[in-house]
C-alpha cells in the first residue's frame, strides 16, 4: 500500500481555513485530518461539529479523515454528516460498546477506524479485526499538538502491523503524533500507511505549504 498523507487542519491557519483546504486539495493530498475533542475524554476543544460538516461541501479530491476524541462518539455523527468516503476514527478507551459504534459508522458508508492511545495494548484490536477498516495508532497522548513522540511508539506501530498482517485483512494503519521529517520514514518502515502531518512537519512554518507537502509525500511514498 502506498504511503498516504492526512494534514491536520487544527494546525493550519484558522483565519484562512477555506484557502488552506483548497491548497491541499490541489496538491494531490489524500485526506484532510479533522480533530474533534469534547473537553472530557481529552482536556481540550478544537474543531467544532459544524466546521467538520462544512468541510465536506468544499472538498474536490481529498476525503475527510475525522478523529473523534470524545466519549460516546456516535452522538456527533449526524452533526458531522458522516457518510460515504469518510474515515472516522473513534477511541477504544471512549466507547461503552465499541462494536455498536463501529457498526453505526459502517452503516453510514464510512470507513471505521479504531484509535488506541499510547498506554492501550495493541492486543485489544484482536476483538475488532473483522469489523474495522483501519487502526489509528496515537504516537502522542491525544489532546494537544506539539508533543514529543511517546515512548515505545515504534514498537507499537510494528506490533499493530504484525496483528494486521497476521489477520490477512486489508486494513490501513494510520499514525498520529509527532509525524516529523526525521521520524516519518521510520514510522513507514515500521508499517504505517497513512500519516497525520501537523506542527512537526507540514505546518512547521519553515516553508510554504506546497514545498512541505511535496517533501512529506516523498518521504512516506
Amino acid at each position: 500500500m502506498k504511503g498516504m498523507l492526512s494534514p491536520s487542519l487544527m494546525c493550519a491557519d484558522m483565519l484562512n481555513l477555506q484557502s488552506e483546504i483548497a491548497a491541499l486539495d490541489n496538491l494531490g493530498v489524500d485526506y484532510v485530518h479533522l480533530d474533534f475533542m469534547d473537553n472530557k475524554f481529552v482536556p481540550n476543544i478544537t474543531l467544532d461539529v459544524s466546521l467538520i460538516k462544512s468541510v465536506k461541501s468544499v472538498l474536490k479530491n481529498m476525503k475527510r479523515d475525522i478523529h473523534i476524541m470524545a466519549y460516546e462518539p456516535q452522538q456527533f455523527f449526524d452533526k458531522m454528516d458522516i457518510g460515504d468516503s469518510d474515515i472516522v476514527s473513534v477511541h477504544f478507551e471512549a466507547c461503552n460498546d465499541v462494536h455498536s459504534v463501529i457498526s453505526e459508522i459502517k452503516s453510514r458508508g464510512a470507513k471505521a477506524f479504531l484509535a488506541i492511545s499510547p498506554d492501550t495494548s495493541a492486543d485489544v484490536l484482536n476483538n475488532y479485526l473483522d469489523e474495522i477498516d483501519g487502526v489509528l495508532v496515537m504516537t502522542v497522548y491525544p489532546g494537544f499538538a506539539g508533543q514529543p513522540i511517546a515512548e515505545g511508539s515504534f514498537d507499537k506501530i510494528k506490533q499493530v502491523r504484525n496483528i494486521i498482517d497476521d489477520s490477512h485483512k486489508n486494513l490501513i494503519l494510520e499514525v498520529d503524533g509527532h509525524v516529523s521529517w526525521d521520524l516519518c520514514q521510520k514510522m513507514r518502515e515500521c508499517g504505517a500507511d497513512l500519516f497525520v502531518a501537523g506542527s512537526s512537519s507540514v505546518y512547521c512554518g519553515k516553508m510554504d505549504l506546497e514545498t512541505a507537502v511535496d517533501m512529506m509525500m516523498k518521504l512516506i511514498k
